[in-house]
């Protein structure tokens, strides 16, 4: 199952262009600064984190690939550096739905330690750049007798399950514009700049609306000074005034994850 041609050049069309030196990746709480390292490896034990990455090595994730598809057994497990992946739910005859997203903060396949192999969802490069992989073989074999690894993954596990219910409420119940802010948020979060080269179609299809519903909201916010957009580049000017106009499932992601994952 592949998206539509206009959904895949919109992928392809987005990409950062200008880092910002201040800019944070990710925010459990308020002062948390850019780290060159993924959060979940960082909150082992030395010796844990020493065996972790003994199994892993670097790879480059290139904007728009399609890291897992749905009921596909995984092969390899993720920790972004600083890309950031998007988890997209597939209905046939749809181009499907942003419902997660995935950077350094996690890690693409924690399903694994459930004892399954296969995600329902797709998963998409969203920000291009470095990420540690293992094996899937190699890490349930780790995963097995590190308790400390275990444990950290059966709480960022919590966290997912948080992030995809409220992202299900959130397209139920909350507005574009909300949910536009909300977005632009997380993506801030996990990127290493506070500009964006993006289409409004990549919007429309990670929101699952119209692309004119995307136009009008983004029109409202840059109406309101807290985003700047000229040809397809996204600049945030105004990050506490994002903050204030997204709905309230943002604030819930942050508190599931600062309250589980210090």
């Amino acid at each position: 199952m592949r998206y539509r041609t206009d959904a895949n050049e919109a992928f392809v069309r987005w990409r950062t262009v200008a880092p910002s030196r201040d800019a944070q990746t990710w925010r459990p709480s308020e002062g948390s600064r850019l780290s060159t390292q993924n959060h979940l490896i960082e909150l082992l034990a030395r010796e844990d984190r020493r065996r972790l990455l003994a199994i892993c090595e670097p790879v480059d994730l290139v904007l728009g690939q399609v890291v897992y598809e749905p009921a596909r057994p995984a092969r390899h497990v993720y920790f972004p550096l600083n890309s950031f992946i998007s988890l997209v739910a597939m209905l046939a005859g749809s181009p499907g739905v942003e419902v997660g997203m995935v950077g350094r903060e996690g890690m693409l396949g924690s399903q694994l330690a459930l004892g399954v192999r296969a995600t329902p969802l797709r998963a998409v490069v969203q920000g291009s750049g470095g990420a540690l992989r293992a094996g899937t073989v190699a890490f349930r074999r780790e995963l097995a007798r590190n308790l400390t690894l275990q444990r950290t993954l059966d709480r960022y596990i919590a966290v997912v399950l948080v992030q995809l219910t409220t992202s299900a409420v959130c397209l139920r119940f909350h507005q574009i514009g909300p949910r536009l802010a909300r977005w632009l948020l997380m993506s801030q979060d996990r990127a290493d700049a506070d500009t964006f080269c993006i289409t409004h179609e990549f919007l429309a299809y990670m929101l699952g609306v119209r692309r004119a519903g995307v136009t009008a909201a983004a029109t409202k916010l840059h109406r309101a000074g807290l985003i700047e957009y000229r040809r397809g580049v996204l600049t945030v000017l105004d990050r506490s005034g994002l903050e204030a106009a997204a709905c309230p499932c943002y604030a819930l992601d942050r508190r599931a994850y600062s309250e589980r994952l210090r």
